[in-house]
């Protein structure tokens, strides 16, 4: 995911390691942990992998590596973008929110791809957890209560997914052939 949020921030513009943490932890911190002990690491396997190089930035007294992203780690990025790898619940609800923190880098079937899969998974996390709670009588209040809690999160997701799909459709349904109204 770390990989995922750096390569998407360097899409914008070239940064270097410190500015890169620093908007790692402004529009990522709810979703993952950013510290200088997972940065640089990743920066120095990303620049050996080629999805990322670095020039050297003259900043007064400092000599800075700035990053920036290459051909190679735009594709990257995008195959991250699209892909659905397997994974706890917990990572895959903070991975579809950085996805969509970079959703405006995407084409609308891409986005709406994305988010109907997450709509999908929603659907049946809620869908089994109800059928968990009428299998299991818990007597804690307090499981009980988690649990409706996390209910009422997901029920809240996907409501907010669906309305996320619907603002995109005009612009999808409007590229495609008008023929399509009448079937």
């Amino acid at each position: 995911m770390l990989e995922l949020a750096a390569l998407g921030l360097l899409l914008k513009k070239p940064l270097h390691g410190y500015l890169l943490k620093q908007q790692l932890e402004r529009f990522m911190s709810g979703c993952i942990s950013v510290n200088y002990g997972a940065i640089y690491p990743l920066l120095k396997r990303l620049e050996k992998q080629g999805y990322i190089q670095t020039q050297k930035l003259v900043d007064g007294d400092s000599n800075r590596k700035v990053y920036q992203i290459t051909e190679s780690g735009r594709d990257r990025w995008r195959q991250a973008m699209l892909a659905h790898p397997r994974e706890s619940w917990v990572n895959s609800r903070s991975r579809f929110i950085i996805k969509f923190f970079f959703f405006s880098q995407l084409e609308p079937k891409e986005r709406i791809k994305l988010m109907q899969f997450r709509l999908m998974t929603c659907k049946l996390r809620l869908e089994k957890r109800e059928s968990q709670l009428v299998e299991q009588d818990t007597e804690d209040p307090y499981q009980a209560i988690a649990l409706q809690r996390h209910l009422a999160n997901l029920r809240f997701e996907i409501e907010w997914l669906k309305a996320q799909i619907l603002k995109e459709q005009p612009t999808t349904q409007s590229n495609e052939n008008s023929t399509v109204n009448y079937l």
